[in-house]
């Protein structure tokens, strides 16, 4: 079987090996993490088929290639290796094809726009190249210390097009965003090339705009179909291509379960989880082991104010964990910042329950007028969720309804 393979000074998690092994080209992948001392040797090896490129390398690997591709020479950065039958090496660039069907999948449309890409690294080069391919109008690139930087932004308020090469936003610094939105009045469309978190702070700046958006996740299979075309020589159907982006959504997306204290959203999770086959976390327990006191206690010590502190904190950290099953607090959704930690990398879920049939042992706040509190969080519990299940059926038969919702809502 051929060796491939991502090459990468620090590689830590990557999905690309199970996408190339999605995608079914029939060779190896591994990770080659290298340090930049040892790059020369490793390429001089050649004891690979092909390799895909990452940072910090995207350029340094150019001058071991005897010949580049049009793309990566008009580019002036390669991501994809291909050893030829003579031992020498090929320079393509595949994440041309990967933003090509970013942008055609987001459905913005870039020609004659003016666009706006922030970043002046490798994928920067990229995106500006297929912009002005799609016939993009102006095409302006802002970094740190380029003549338009972050201090000027002012001077391109009319931006149409927004698209973020750089990974400010990226895990674990989920909270962290490039620009805020609010002075590009004249906005059509947003892409950020970051896959981790699936909607980042800026994504989640663009849906509250109701402008077209995109992350990173449909470019990262892009760019991997054309690199396996390149590896294996035969082409790969686009069919397949939207095949594996779903996939990975669903295995990687959290599935978040909220909704009134006792409607069921620990039972129906567990079940749920051993259905997927994934870890399962309850928000609450998790609460209680980080603070070492039960969920009274903290009640009583720190009143509601210090608890939902507390459970900020707890959400934020596990909403930036991927392939989980979440159960959450009733009143995590008193909190507008609870929206993005639970979203980020999630597909969230209420489920319902009549206010007659809601547990209530052992929960501090359901002593009260129930009715009372769940007129008020309903909208909340609505505006959170992408679907609603109720929860009026076998436990077994709730978690299903669950699943089969939850994998609607991640869809395509």
């Amino acid at each position: 079987m051929q060796r491939c393979g991502l090459l990468g000074r620090k590689l830590g998690h990557s999905y690309s090996p199970a996408i190339h092994r999605a995608l079914g080209g029939g060779y190896s992948y591994e990770l080659f993490e290298v340090e930049p001392e040892n790059l020369s040797s490793f390429l001089e090896r050649r004891d690979f088929h092909g390799l895909n490129v990452t940072i910090p390398y995207k350029k340094e690997v150019i001058p071991f290639c005897g010949e580049l591709s049009r793309v990566a020479a008009k580019i002036g950065s390669v991501n994809t290796l291909l050893r030829r039958p003579d031992g020498s090496l090929f320079g393509d660039n595949t994440d041309a094809s990967g933003f090509l069907s970013m942008v055609k999948r987001s459905g913005i449309d870039v020609q004659g726009k003016k666009a706006l890409v922030l970043g002046g690294g490798g994928s920067s080069l990229t995106v500006c190249y297929v912009l002005s391919e799609l016939g993009a109008g102006e095409i302006v690139v802002i970094s740190r210390g380029g003549e338009n930087n972050y201090e000027n932004l002012n001077r391109h308020r009319d931006a149409q097009v927004l698209v973020n090469t750089t990974p400010v936003g990226m895990y674990p610094d989920t909270d962290a965003t490039p620009v805020s939105l609010s002075a590009f009045t004249r906005l059509e469309g947003v892409l950020d090339l970051i896959y981790n978190p699936a909607r980042t702070r800026l994504l989640m700046d663009a849906q509250s705009r109701d402008l077209p958006r995109l992350g990173g996740l449909t470019m990262l299979v892009g760019q991997a179909r054309a690199a396996c075309e390149l590896f294996s020589g035969q082409p790969v159907d686009e069919g397949k291509e939207r095949s594996v982006i779903r996939e990975l959504r669903r295995q990687t997306e959290n599935i978040i379960l909220i909704g009134m204290p006792g409607c069921g959203k620990s039972t129906i999770g567990q079940r749920l989880a051993g259905i997927m086959d994934r870890p399962f976390v309850d928000a609450d327990h998790a609460l209680e082991a980080d603070a070492g006191l039960n969920i009274p206690e903290i009640f009583q010590r720190e009143g509601e104010e210090g608890f939902r502190e507390r459970e900020t904190r707890i959400l934020k950290e596990l909403g930036k964990r991927s392939g989980l099953v979440i159960s959450t607090g009733g009143g995590c959704v008193n909190r507008e910042e609870n929206y993005f930690h639970l979203r980020q990398n999630g597909t969230v879920i209420f489920l319902e329950r009549s206010l007659h049939l809601l547990a209530r042992e052992g929960r501090p706040l359901s002593g009260g007028d129930l009715e009372a509190m769940y007129e008020c969080r309903l909208p909340l519990y609505r505006r959170f969720a992408d679907r609603i299940i109720q929860n009026d059926a076998q436990v077994e038969t709730v978690a299903k309804n669950v699943l089969e919702a939850a994998y609607e809502a991640i869809g395509d």
